[in-house]
């Protein structure tokens, strides 16, 4: 997973290694990892409320997953109907069933 939180990350991902840029699928990657890791530690919290680290590694994760959406929707557009764009960009890619990767 990557985040710019260059400073402050600790969750283990590709953000320090500014050399290569990711692919598209890489960066959907990161989308989905720290969506999934969010959820899971919600549901971790639901049973565990004072766990300090726990809710910590959530914070820092909505951030990072904060950024990889805004940096992927600046770069392929939208996720979304909620994202504002000046025309709807993912006409422009094939489908799910046409090949479609997202």
């Amino acid at each position: 997973m990557e985040c710019n939180n260059n400073s402050t990350c600790t969750c283990n991902c590709t953000c320090k290694d500014n050399n290569n840029t990711p692919t598209r699928e890489e960066m959907m990657n990161d989308v989905r990892g720290f969506n999934f890791a969010i959820v899971e530690l919600g549901l971790y919290l639901d049973t565990h409320p004072t766990d300090a680290r726990a809710l910590a590694l959530h914070r820092e994760y909505c951030k990072c997953y904060k950024e990889a959406v805004e940096k992927y929707q600046k770069k392929f557009g939208p996720l979304s109907i909620f994202y504002p764009c000046n025309k709807w960009r993912w006409l422009e890619q094939p489908w799910p069933w046409e090949g479609g990767n997202f």
